[in-house]
């Protein structure tokens, strides 16, 4: 059965998938044990996108150049559609993306955040703050000492 969820909630875990190392995702998918019945509407293909950037946020955008992803669309048994949209060319981390996207808009979306998001999460937050420090250690600190020579 579905349940209503916000755009900005859906974004969130999307991009969570999306980023989450195949390694971890697929241990913690297999650890939920929860391989639900479904029918593909789009199978797992691999492409190439455009990436575009702009110059501080503000200029004009431009072409940085491509990038390979691959993406999947699936339906369950209920009719729940998944997406999924990944860096590089995994199929099966993109049919596990979609299924978690498919089953987070269903009554098991609670336990599925217990056992495969939250757990992401933290693996991405202690990845950003590992970098964080990383930067730090190299960060020079400049100071300007006065002459009195005015």
């Amino acid at each position: 059965m579905k349940t209503e969820i916000s755009a900005p909630a859906r974004k969130a875990w999307m991009s969570l998938l999306a980023q989450a190392d195949e390694a971890d995702l697929s241990r913690l998918w297999q650890a939920f044990d929860h391989n639900p019945d479904f029918n593909w509407l789009r199978p797992p293909e691999a492409g190439g996108v455009m990436v575009r950037g702009r110059m501080g946020g503000s200029g004009a955008p431009f072409n940085l150049g491509e990038m390979t992803v691959t993406r999947c669309a699936l339906t369950l048994t209920d009719g729940t559609v998944g997406h999924a949209y990944v860096q590089g060319r995994s199929k099966p981390k993109a049919e596990i993306a979609a299924k978690v996207d498919a089953l987070m808009q269903t009554e098991a979306a609670q336990d599925l955040r217990q056992a495969v998001l939250d757990p992401l999460q933290q693996v991405q937050q202690a990845q950003k703050k590992a970098r964080a420090a990383k930067a730090a250690a190299t960060k020079v600190e400049f100071f300007t000492m006065v002459r009195g020579e005015d």
